[in-house]
């Protein structure tokens, strides 16, 4: 997919999809598959028409674990200050974290195009320059610097049987 300055273009290794799931009587967005895409020279990046689809008319950016940045639909990200506001904002450790991810949070808007436009501070974060991993991550979605997403000591990607051992202390 281009858009019309053939600046953006995406190529899907998967289909890239959200589904409505029913849990505890409300209805969450699960988002799944990965997309490979580019931001433009204004930052921005085009979201793919079935991720914009499980979004809505707007999102919240902001920056993940992982030197990844998170796409949240406005339920989810309340969902998440909910959680977050339940922590003991006395433990210096949560107030780092609310500042790691609410200092930076931005609400965006999908211009004509689906694009939205990825904050200089996000960009940074990151490490993108770019091209884009663009991932479904159950109820959000994580962008990737494809530099960092495709290094060798990416510690994000699973090694089998590592996440198999961790998984049993789960019952997974």
């Amino acid at each position: 997919m281009y858009s019309g300055c053939n600046k953006m273009h995406f190529v899907s290794t998967e289909s890239f999809e959200w589904t409505s799931v029913e849990k505890g009587g409300g209805i969450s967005v699960m988002f799944m598959g990965t997309v490979y895409n580019s931001i433009d020279e204004k930052n921005r990046m085009i979201v793919p028409s079935k991720m914009r689809a499980g979004l809505g008319e707007r999102c919240v950016l902001t920056k993940g674990l992982d030197q990844c940045l998170y796409i949240y639909t406005m339920d989810n990200w309340e969902k998440q200050m909910e959680k977050i506001s339940r922590l003991p904002e006395s433990d210096p450790k949560v107030r780092v974290f609310i500042r790691h991810f609410c200092a930076n949070a931005a609400e965006c808007e999908f211009d004509k195009q689906g694009r939205i436009v990825i904050p200089q501070e996000l960009k940074a974060y990151a490490k993108i320059e770019k091209e884009l991993v663009t991932m479904g991550a159950m109820s959000k979605i994580e962008v990737w610097g494809r530099e960092i997403w495709d290094a060798p000591d990416n510690e994000s990607k699973m090694e089998t049987e590592a996440f198999s051992k961790a998984l049993e202390e789960y019952n997974f």
